[in-house]
């Protein structure tokens, strides 16, 4: 039985699941689904339950890291556990806790029930399933701290849940205590990428950006009414501050200068430098960085905000065509983001 893509990126609808049917499409294209809450709101507007599913322990080095989640509502399965080792069961006893209510804790490989279900890698994961009724309070809170762009902490033990605002800068991405057992998932905002340029590498560089899940923004002053036929990525026309303050920029966002204009190219860096954006990146030979930067001192961006300038932009992988840059640039922003 198949399945068709539904309108969330990384997400699949499941005929008849409700009736029991669960076989998973044969192509998982709903393991790109790494944040379950766009699967959790279209759930909860539909008014259905959801059982979410938190890996919270690995033994053995297993491909995914705890933290890592899958989400199944009536008839819609997003995000993987294992590389397709367990999801097929997973769903069952998805299922089951959807029917009953009941949580469920999994153990899969070494020690667990299932002798006929191993992971290719040997090691062993537990799995905690629990259900999210369409109009659960700690849902519908950690929904609404997303909305305001507000970190939080999903605390649960399978039965009593909480979203709690704004925990600490470094909290980890998942925190568990085994004895009773209590899950905290770190939540943060969705990643914004925001590309000034018109050219092929900034168009390249936002395309890989939506794809990679990132909220992205191109902005090309003064350009053409109608935006790049790229899907997931925002237009805007804008002058480079106007379009930057109207975005927002805080440490969950990264800018990314490429228009080979100085003057737009400065007037974005200056938006840009002084503000909480974790990263910003700028397109340009570095044999003009001394003069980039003097330009840059003499508009009053202080060395600290200089301190953090990228550039050239991206990691060194000696490529200069489009796609070559863009991976080069999505590529740094993420290994900067694992950095913390």
């Amino acid at each position: 039985m198949g399945a068709t893509d539904c309108a969330l990126d990384g997400c699949a609808r499941l005929p008849t699941f409700g009736a029991m049917s669960l076989t998973l499409p044969d192509w998982p294209m709903f393991g790109l689904a790494e944040d379950m809450r766009p699967a959790l709101r279209a759930a909860m507007t539909a008014g259905e339950a959801s059982a979410l599913v938190t890996l919270f322990a690995v033994e053995g080095g297993g491909p995914r890291p705890p933290g890592t989640q899958m989400l199944f509502a009536e008839d819609w399965v997003a995000g993987f556990l294992s590389g397709g080792c367990v999801e097929g069961d997973v769903a069952i006893h998805a299922a089951a806790t959807l029917a009953d209510g009941r949580p469920r804790r999994l153990l899969y490989g070494e020690g667990g029930p299932w002798p006929d279900i191993r992971l290719l890698c040997g090691a062993s994961i537990e799995i905690l399933v629990e259900r999210v009724a369409a109009d659960d309070p700690a849902a519908t809170r950690l929904l609404a701290l997303t909305d305001a762009r507000r970190a939080a902490l999903w605390i649960t033990d399978g039965e009593d849940r909480d979203a709690v605002a704004d925990p600490p800068p470094g909290a980890p991405d998942c925190a568990v205590s085994p004895q009773p057992l209590r899950i905290a998932r770190l939540f943060e905002p969705a990643f914004k990428l925001v590309v000034i340029g018109a050219d092929p590498i900034a168009l390249a560089i936002a395309a890989l950006g939506a794809q990679a899940g990132f909220e992205t923004h191109l902005v090309r002053p003064k350009g053409p009414e109608d935006g790049p036929p790229l899907p997931g990525v925002t237009y805007s026309r804008a002058d480079p501050g106007e379009a930057l303050a109207w975005i927002g920029l805080d440490r969950w966002t990264a800018v990314a200068v490429a228009t080979h204009d100085w003057d737009t190219d400065q007037a974005g860096l200056i938006a840009a430098l002084p503000s909480p954006a974790s990263y910003v990146g700028v397109l340009g030979a570095r044999r003009r960085l001394p003069e980039r930067l003097a330009r840059l001192q003499a508009a009053g961006i202080d060395e600290t905000a200089l301190g953090r300038l990228k550039a050239p932009i991206g990691l060194d992988l000696g490529g200069k065509a489009p796609w070559e840059v863009a991976v080069a640039v999505i590529g740094e922003i993420m290994a900067g983001r694992r950095r913390g």
